[in-house]
């Protein structure tokens, strides 16, 4: 091989090197954390094991919030309903008629994927601050929808289920059992959702996103791709809300107020709009942070709760996915840097 052909393959290499540790770090990086998801309720207490189910619960939830808004351009302001549906749908399949808790899934996913389809035919005709409006008017009038049927939905007292009860064969606690069944609710929604945005669905809705009069264009069906956006978040909320019910076992109508939304849509912006890992961090977010602020303050938690949403948002625009990508880059570039003057 003669110098000049050497030169012309060398950049070839490292493009090839580069691109392999594109692939390579972010699959090594989520085979870590599912391992240590794996240890952590076997050496944590029961309540921080709890504490992290209903992170997942919650990541669930804004992975389907961050398709609609992050991936499609979409805005919702109301998506703790669709929450609060699957909650609901569980515990009332669970308790009036005596539904396998594995069988509420399904019918969780089903009632919300219809009304997210419901939503998202107005949705057509409507953008901006006109759709946030609608979104936002779904939330308000849920919570006293809820307490009018208390037949059916418990009324204000809300309505008490059994949790699952781990099988004999695991060995697992209770609480390790439901965490367990978080973080496979988790794993399949994040696989799931990962390859449909690979796939032209997901090509469809980041050109709609982009810019809807190119993407029509292009010939992007917008009402098709807008009402599905619509119907797969509220699915993923409704199977979160699922989960959420198995877990904590009480649902009633105060737990799923307007604020719920708000925090859900804040904890995404946190976490990193339109991002792989967004949703996780969201979901530690709305978890942890909260909880945080009433313990450093009892008499105003919103108000730490809101500085510290303003404090991430200053040091980290893109939130705190975008800032672990740059960091990674950064660790990377160092890395590489590192093993050419090594040779």
């Amino acid at each position: 091989m003669n110098t000049a052909t050497a030169l012309s393959v060398a950049p070839q290499s490292k493009t090839a090197l580069h691109r392999l540790d594109t692939v390579r770090w972010p699959l090594i990086a989520t085979g870590a954390l599912i391992l240590l998801a794996c240890a952590a309720p076997f050496q944590l207490v029961p309540f921080h094991t709890f504490q992290l189910a209903m992170a997942m619960i919650y990541a669930v939830t804004l992975l389907g919030l961050n398709l609609l808004v992050g991936h499609t351009g979409q805005i919702s302001l109301g998506h703790g309903a669709f929450f609060a549906i699957g909650a609901y749908t569980a515990a009332i399949t669970m308790e009036h008629w005596d539904t396998p808790y594995f069988a509420t899934i399904p019918i969780a996913a089903a009632v919300t994927f219809v009304l997210g389809f419901a939503l998202g035919i107005p949705a057509l005709r409507l953008r901006g601050l006109y759709l946030a409006l609608v979104t936002l008017a779904i939330a308000i009038f849920l919570v006293p929808l809820l307490k009018r049927f208390d037949s059916v939905t418990g009324g204000s007292m809300g309505l008490t289920v059994t949790k699952p009860v781990p099988p004999a064969w695991t060995g697992l606690a209770e609480d390790q059992w439901l965490y367990f069944l978080a973080l496979a609710t988790t794993v399949v929604s994040f696989v799931l959702v990962a390859s449909m945005l690979r796939s032209r669905v997901g090509r469809a809705l980041h050109a709609m996103r982009d810019n809807e009069i190119a993407a029509e264009v292009l010939g992007v069906n917008l009402a098709h791709y807008k009402t599905l956006a619509f119907a797969w978040s509220a699915l993923l909320a409704g199977v979160a809300g699922c989960v959420y019910t198995w877990v904590i076992a009480f649902v009633s109508p105060d737990s799923f107020a307007l604020t719920l939304s708000i925090t859900l849509l804040a904890g995404l912006v946190v976490g990193g709009l339109g991002t792989t890992w967004g949703p996780l961090l969201g979901g530690l977010f709305v978890m942890f942070v909260p909880s945080f602020a009433q313990d450093v303050n009892q008499a105003a938690p919103g108000v730490i709760f809101g500085l510290l949403i303003i404090a991430v948002m200053y040091l980290a625009p893109k939130g705190l996915a975008g800032l672990a990508t740059q960091w990674t880059q950064w660790l990377g570039h160092r890395v590489r840097k590192g093993k050419t003057h090594a040779h």
